[in-house]
């Protein structure tokens, strides 16, 4: 006979749990994180809501220590909610940051599922669209790139693919022709010829690095190449889900491919920056 994990009475034969209580738990949660939603988007009393959802947890079944998972898991579900419609406000910012301060929210706290970075990523296009330099990057270690007097670091990715487009030449068609003995071991071979040849483009992965972001450039560095392209010479980007494409001004310029992850931000990024500093 096992116990409800909820009430701790007697569940039934190999059950953990009476069904009563379990929806009264996640009835209870669900309420809790709504209400934190509703506060983290100014729309709910931020003072009084730590003691409302304790309340809820007491008779929900819930841990008291759950409470603050709520809180955070409430500021995650707001975020995404400002940053959904690709713009995210300065007075969208400002709430999300007075309610993180008021409940004493550590970046990691609310970067468990990743939501913070992307909450980062939204104020940065927005500074960069208004034609601002953002300085929100706090990078506790040393990038291999030296940048010029004149730029400001706005981003970096780390673990990027880099791809080229890479053009193969092949013939098809060819003829052996007609081998004329000349000597022991010596042939003259007439009317041979390789055919006509057709080219073929690839794409091919070049390597794996760090990818920076400047008001000027591209950076990219990986073991395999290491290089940068000003932006004022590219001419088209090419978004992907999880990266972007780039075509520069040349007439030898072949494509090139950065796979970050967040083909989105990458690609918003790029298109705007060229218009800061």
């Amino acid at each position: 006979m096992g116990n409800c994990k909820y009430c701790g009475q007697p569940a039934g034969f190999l059950r953990r749990q009476h069904k009563e209580c379990a929806a009264k738990h996640d009835q209870g949660w669900r309420k809790m994180i709504d209400l934190a939603q509703q506060a983290a988007r100014g729309q709910g009393d931020i003072n009084s809501l730590h003691s409302r959802i304790s309340s809820i947890a007491a008779h929900s079944f819930v841990p008291a220590e759950q409470v603050n998972q709520a809180i955070i898991i409430g500021w995650e579900q707001a975020a995404s909610h400002f940053i959904e419609d690709g713009n995210l406000s300065l007075e969208e910012e400002n709430q999300l940051t007075r309610f993180a301060a008021h409940f004493n929210l550590s970046q990691n706290e609310l970067n468990q599922r990743g939501v913070y970075i992307q909450f980062v990523k939204g104020a940065v296009l927005r500074e960069v669209m208004e034609g601002k330099i953002p300085d929100r990057l706090k990078i506790d270690t040393q990038l291999p790139f030296n940048f010029q007097k004149s730029e400001s670091l706005i981003w970096f990715f780390n673990n990027v693919d880099y791809y080229e487009d890479k053009t193969r030449r092949h013939y098809v068609g060819g003829s052996s022709g007609v081998s004329i003995r000349i000597a022991k071991g010596v042939y003259f071979r007439t009317g041979g010829f390789k055919g006509h040849p057709v080219e073929t483009t690839e794409r091919v992965h070049v390597g794996t690095g760090i990818m920076a972001v400047t008001n000027k450039h591209i950076y990219f560095s990986s073991p395999q190449k290491t290089f940068r392209i000003r932006l004022d010479k590219i001419v088209s980007f090419m978004p992907y889900s999880d990266g972007v494409g780039i075509q520069r001004d040349a007439a030898t310029a072949k494509p090139q491919f950065f796979i970050t992850g967040d083909g989105w931000f990458t690609y918003n990024l790029l298109v705007n920056v060229g218009n800061v500093g």
